[in-house]
């Protein structure tokens, strides 16, 4: 080959051992001798690797690795925590199907159930989550998910799966795993049959990396959803199911200190005189800490606590220090937000009531700092009374 060829043409050494960490293949396209496996690489999600969009090996490796956490046959991996829940709810669901559906939820997925009702006709039901009558008289011949989150954003409301799951019957059941992660809950185990994640918090864990996935329990509905997503588009980069993948080797060590912390952190808050309120699954009074302790195997380190109200809210974000006020949730660093101007900001004042959410809300994301070191930037901020 001549100079003008050779500088475009590198090729792949062959291994005869294997590496430690997973190689990134950050590439768009592959090449083949065969033009049938070609053929039959486009048709498939478990084919030859052809096209990134339609599967890369990084991305299969994370794909792989959180359907074994969760006990899934097979994971679908996506460019943000709302593509895997986009992906799955549009793949499932058609114009005047109905929903069932917890009433306490990540802002995002209301305003994308709310929209999927304005301009396809699905119909919505909320419920409270801990009864499992009020889902079976919710049902009709259209319904055809049940949507639940394991731990609530921010409330940390957790609904009975088990029970409520087995009230759906054959609907499908769609449960957001992101706040518990599979080392606290596998909801497989108790009647899901797909779980989606926001990779990017406790999964990838550092902060640096934006994704999703969603885990399926049949094959066969994994490769419907999988059809529909890479039409849709919400294929992740490489690069970023790479630092997923970094971060989920971590993860166990992560989630164990991140609650530890948070347990000290939730217990000083409820006996602060400026706190009306914290929403922390893991406290006795807790609505939900009876149904959380008979499967979840943690109570999680994302939860929120109510001050006065917004302006106590507003005033309290801003005046901490070593706590980043910042979106997202999941990573080493400990992180705050005020919801109803934030996260829950499409949501209408009745919708911020129904969901548990007031002015003076405050989500706190425990990271793995000391714990001491925490505590005295909350209390430096925490209004005098």
């Amino acid at each position: 080959m001549r100079v003008d060829t050779r500088v475009v043409h590198t090729d792949v050494p062959a291994l005869t051992s294997k590496p430690l960490a997973v190689p990134l293949y950050q590439t768009s396209g592959f090449s083949f001798d065969d033009l049938d496996a070609f053929a039959d690489g486009m048709t498939r999600p478990d084919g030859a690797f052809v096209y990134s969009r339609l599967a890369n090996p990084t991305v299969r490796a994370l794909e792989d690795a959180v359907a074994a956490l969760e006990g899934g046959t097979a994971a679908l991996a996506t460019a943000s925590g709302m593509g895997a829940i986009s992906a799955v709810l549009m793949a499932n669901l058609k114009a005047g199907d109905h929903v069932i559906a917890q009433r306490a939820l990540y802002g995002g997925t209301l305003a994308f159930l709310r929209d999927l009702a304005e301009r396809w006709g699905v119909t919505v039901t909320y419920v409270g989550g801990h009864d499992a009558d009020e889902v079976r008289a919710a049902l009709r011949p259209e319904t055809k998910v049940l949507y639940l989150e394991t731990i609530a954003n921010p409330t940390g409301h957790v609904s009975d799966l088990p029970a409520l799951a087995a009230a759906a019957g054959d609907v499908l059941v769609v449960v957001d795993n992101t706040f518990a992660s599979p080392l606290l809950c596998r909801p497989i185990e108790h009647g899901a049959d797909v779980v989606v994640h926001s990779t990017t918090k406790y999964l990838g864990g550092h902060s640096d990396v934006t994704g999703g996935v969603a885990v399926f329990a049949d094959t066969a509905r994994h490769h419907r959803t999988w059809h529909y997503a890479v039409e849709l588009g919400v294929t992740p980069d490489p690069f970023a199911a790479w630092l997923t993948i970094r971060g989920l080797r971590t993860l166990a060590l992560r989630v164990r200190k991140h609650e530890e912390n948070a347990a000290v952190l939730a217990r000083r808050l409820a006996d602060h005189p400026a706190v009306r309120k914290v929403h922390w699954t893991g406290l006795e009074t807790h609505p939900s800490h009876a149904v959380a302790a008979g499967f979840l195997t943690g109570f999680g380190s994302a939860f929120s606590f109510d001050l006065a109200d917004a302006a106590a809210g507003r005033a309290f974000v801003t005046s901490l220090g070593l706590i980043s006020l910042a979106p997202s949730l999941g990573g080493v660093e400990t992180l705050v937000l005020h919801p109803a101007s934030t996260s829950h900001r499409q949501l209408t004042e009745e919708q911020l009531a129904a969901s548990g959410i007031t002015g003076g809300t405050i989500r706190l994301s425990v990271g793995i700092e000391d714990v001491e070191d925490l505590w005295d930037d909350l209390a430096r901020a925490l209004p005098v009374v």
